[in-house]
């Protein structure tokens, strides 16, 4: 048999939360001073398509956003989840886990979401 128990993982939100400002903080670090200076954000989108290997990676996360997006419209539509098209926004810039970290927690307060724990048997 099994009891239907409140899920609650604060490590979990956490550890995604330090994720999300690793990468941010990289990002500012590394990708804004040369966005300033050369200013060309078609280019410097267009660089992650350079060779297979950076393509393979840009579609990678072209696709992360694209599930993002998915995930997005179904809850909107299932769970009635509001709020959802800032982390597309922040998915974008500056970046796409930041995007799904945010979402992960704009949806928090929003979804019920339960674990299922199995009894013991006697």
């Amino acid at each position: 048999m099994s009891k239907l128990k409140q899920y609650k993982a604060p490590f979990y939100y956490s550890f995604i939360v330090v994720i999300a400002a690793l990468f941010t903080a990289y990002f500012v670090m590394v990708i804004v001073p040369e966005l300033l200076a050369d200013q060309d954000i078609i280019a410097a989108f267009l660089a992650g398509f350079v060779n297979p290997y950076s393509t393979g990676y840009s579609l990678d996360v072209i696709a992360c956003w694209l599930f993002l997006l998915a995930w997005v419209l179904h809850e909107r539509r299932a769970f009635k989840v509001q709020h959802g098209w800032l982390a597309l926004i922040i998915g974008i810039v500056p970046g796409v886990i930041v995007g799904l970290v945010a979402y992960t927690i704009i949806r928090l307060g929003q979804v019920q979401v339960r674990a299922v724990v199995d009894q013991p048997k006697k």
